[in-house]
C-alpha cells in the first residue's frame, strides 16, 4: 500500500509537471493520414492526395512558440516525405521533411514531426517532398497566429480565410514523374486550381458542365485576411479579386509596409496575407480569378482558375467577362516593379516586442559570396537535367544530417562553387559549406526563359535586390538596405537576377531549391550545411528519438521504432489524464 501510495503522488508530480510545461510552450497535435483518393478538379476522374480524406489538407493553425506534433501515416504505396515550406525550424532541421535531413516514411509505416515555431508568425504551407508527389495534391496551410501580448499592425479580421492556388495536370503524378524521367517536358497545365476545385464556369467553352468550384462568402462591411499560397508546379499566377483591393499586409513571416493592389503576381510556392474589405454593392457574386502569367494567353486561357466571393446579400450569380490580367503579356517589367514595391514594415513587431526593422541588416559585413546560375536543362550521362551552377543535385541514399551524426564517409562534398562552374554540368552530392553566425550574400542569376522561384529552408532571407542582366560587383549599388522584405521565397525573372542576404544562425543542413517542380526534381538545388563549431547542445536539438534509418544506416532501423514513434503521440491533455488515472488507480486500488 505504501509503495501505491508513492507511485501514485510520484506520477501525479510527473504529469503536473508535464502540464506546467506544456503551459510554458503549449502543445497543438494534429494526426495526418495520407492516402489516394479519386477526385475530378477538372471534370476528370484521378488520382489525388488527401489528408484525412480531404483534398486539399487541414489548414495547421498555431501560435509562435507552439510545440507542433503531426502524426503522420502512410497509407500511399510509396514512401513519404512531409515538408512544412518556411517553417524555420530552429535548432532543428531533422524535422524538416527533405530527403536530404529525412529518411523517407515507408508506405503503411507511421512517423511523428515535433517541432517548435519559434520565433515565427505568418502563412504558410505544407506538402509531400519526394516522388512529385505536390503534383497530386498532398498539400494544405499553415498558419502562425501572433501571441496575444505582441500588437498586429492592423485591426482584427473579421474571419481567416486560406486559397491555395496552383497549376493542375489531369495526369496522375506518377505519369508527370515518368515524362520527365524519360527526358520530356510536362506540357501546358490542363488547368488552374482554387482549394483543389476546378474553375465556376464563367465561360461555356472554356468551362465544362459539372465542375465543382469554390465559393467564399462574406458579409458586407467587413474585413477579411486571406492567406494565399501559390502550391502548384511551375506557373506564375496572377491573383485578383472583382471589383476589390487587396491590400498586402504580410508575406511568409513577414509584415509589410500596406499598400493596394487590384492583383498581384504570386509564384510558385510563395505565399501573402492580404485584407480584403467588403466595401461593394453586392449587386452580383464577383470573380476570384488566379490566372497563368508569362505566357501566350490566348493559348493558355483554360489555365485560369475561377473562385465565388459570394456577399450574404449578393443579388445574382457572376456573369460578364474575368477582370483584367496585367497588360504586358511579353513585358515583364511591371511584374518586377511590383515586386521591388512589396517592402518590410519596420515598425511592426513580428513575433517579438521589438520592431522587425530593429535587425539592421543593411550594416552588417558579408563574409561569404555565392552566384548560383540556372540554365535550360541539359544532358548529362544521357539523362536530361537542370542545373545549379553547372552541379545537378544528387540526393544522396544517406540523408546529409543523418551522416553527420553516424559519421558515415563519403555521403556528399563540400565542393559547391561560389561560381558557376566553366567545365561541362556534372552530377552530384555538393554542399555549400556556411559558416556559423556568417553573413551571406548570394546572387541567383536565372539564364532559363521561364520565372524561377527560390527557397531557402531553415531561415527568412532579405530579399535586396532584382534586375535584369547578368549581375555584376556594380549592381550592390542598386541594393535597398534598408526595408527589403525578408521571406523564404522569392521569383528570379528569365535574363535576370536577384540579390538575398542570409544570417547564418540557424544550426542545421538546409535545402536551397527551385520551387519549379520539374527543375527540382531534375536536380537544381544544393544544400547550406552551418555547423557550430563549437561543443553545445544549445544551438542544436539533439536527434530525436524516433529517427528513421535508411541508406548506410538501414540497418539501425528497426520495426518496433515506428510502434513506439506513434505510441507517444498523444496530446497533453491526453497524456495528463493518462497520468492521472494511472495514479488514481494505484492510489484508492
Amino acid at each position: 500500500m505504501a509503495l501505491s501510495k508513492f507511485l501514485g503522488l510520484f506520477l501525479i508530480h510527473i504529469a503536473l509537471l508535464s502540464s506546467s510545461c506544456f503551459a510554458a510552450d503549449p502543445f497543438v497535435f494534429y494526426d495526418f493520414e495520407v492516402s489516394y483518393i479519386t477526385a475530378s478538379p477538372l471534370g476528370v476522374p484521378q488520382q489525388v492526395i488527401a489528408i484525412n480524406n480531404k483534398f486539399p489538407g487541414p489548414t495547421i493553425n498555431s501560435t509562435t512558440n507552439n510545440n507542433v506534433v503531426i502524426n503522420v501515416r502512410n497509407k500511399l504505396d510509396e514512401s513519404l516525405l512531409l515538408h512544412w515550406s518556411g517553417i524555420q525550424q530552429r535548432r532543428s532541421s531533422w524535422q524538416d521533411g527533405l530527403p536530404g535531413t529525412n529518411c523517407p516514411i515507408p508506405p503503411k509505416w507511421n512517423w511523428t514531426y515535433q517541432f517548435q515555431v519559434k520565433d515565427q508568425i505568418g502563412s504558410f504551407f505544407y506538402f509531400p517532398s519526394l516522388h512529385f508527389q505536390r503534383a497530386a495534391g498532398g498539400f494544405g496551410g499553415f498558419i502562425i497566429n501572433n501571441r496575444d501580448i505582441i500588437p498586429i499592425p492592423f485591426g482584427s479580421p473579421d474571419g481567416d480565410i486560406t486559397i491555395l492556388i496552383g497549376d493542375w495536370y489531369t495526369r496522375n503524378h506518377t505519369a508527370l514523374r515518368k515524362a520527365l524521367d524519360a527526358g520530356k517536358d510536362l506540357g501546358m497545365p490542363d488547368g488552374v486550381l482554387i482549394n483543389g476545385k476546378g474553375p465556376y464556369q464563367y465561360n461555356d467553352t472554356l468551362v465544362p458542365d459539372g465542375i465543382d468550384y469554390e465559393t467564399i462568402d462574406v458579409h458586407p462591411g467587413k474585413t477579411y485576411r486571406l492567406r494565399v499560397h501559390n502550391v502548384g508546379i511551375s506557373t506564375s499566377l496572377n491573383f485578383r479579386i472583382q471589383s476589390h483591393n487587396l491590400l498586402l499586409a504580410e508575406t511568409e513571416g513577414s509584415y509589410t509596409v500596406q499598400q493596394n493592389y487590384t492583383s498581384l503576381d504570386i509564384h510558385v510556392g510563395q505565399s501573402y496575407s492580404f485584407l480584403l474589405t467588403t466595401d461593394q454593392n453586392a449587386s452580383s457574386d464577383y470573380y476570384i480569378v488566379a490566372s497563368a502569367r508569362f505566357v501566350n494567353e490566348s493559348q493558355w486561357k483554360r489555365v485560369t482558375g475561377v473562385a465565388i466571393l459570394r456577399y450574404s446579400n449578393s443579388k445574382g450569380k457572376a456573369a460578364g467577362p474575368l477582370p483584367d490580367p496585367p497588360q504586358d503579356e511579353y513585358d515583364k517589367t511591371f511584374s518586377m516593379n511590383q515586386a521591388r514595391s512589396i517592402r518590410w514594415n519596420v515598425s511592426a513587431s513580428g513575433a517579438r516586442p521589438n520592431p522587425q526593422g530593429s535587425f539592421r541588416y543593411g550594416s552588417i559585413n558579408v563574409t561569404e559570396i555565392f552566384v548560383l546560375k540556372n540554365k535550360p536543362p541539359v544532358t548529362i550521362d544521357g539523362k536530361r537535367r537542370t542545373t545549379l551552377s553547372g552541379i545537378s543535385f544528387v540526393n544522396p541514399a544517406t540523408p546529409i544530417r543523418l551522416a553527420d551524426q553516424f559519421k558515415v564517409k563519403g555521403v556528399y562534398k563540400f565542393d559547391f562553387p561560389s561560381r558557376p562552374l566553366t567545365g561541362p554540368p556534372k552530377m552530384e552530392t555538393s554542399l555549400i559549406n556556411g559558416t556559423f553566425r556568417g553573413f551571406m550574400e548570394v546572387i541567383l542569376q536565372n539564364n532559363d526563359t521561364k520565372v524561377q522561384t527560390y527557397h531557402l529552408s531553415g531561415y527568412a532571407f532579405f530579399v535586396v535586390g532584382m534586375d535584369y542582366g547578368e549581375w555584376s560587383e556594380n549592381s550592390r549599388g542598386t541594393y535597398n538596405k534598408w526595408d527589403g522584405i525578408a521571406r523564404s521565397t522569392t521569383q528570379v525573372y528569365p535574363g535576370a537576377w536577384t540579390a538575398i542576404l542570409i544570417s547564418l544562425d540557424n544550426v542545421g543542413v538546409w535545402n536551397l531549391r527551385t520551387e519549379n517542380l520539374d527543375s527540382w526534381y531534375l536536380g537544381q538545388e544544393t544544400y547550406i550545411r552551418v555547423v557550430n563549431p563549437e561543443v553545445t547542445n544549445k544551438t542544436e536539438l539533439p536527434m530525436p528519438e524516433n529517427v528513421l534509418y535508411c541508406g548506410a544506416l538501414s540497418k539501425r532501423q528497426k520495426p518496433q521504432d515506428i510502434s513506439f514513434a506513434t505510441s507517444i503521440t498523444t496530446s497533453s491533455s491526453k497524456l495528463f489524464l493518462a497520468v492521472l488515472m494511472v495514479a488514481s488507480a494505484l492510489l484508492f486500488h
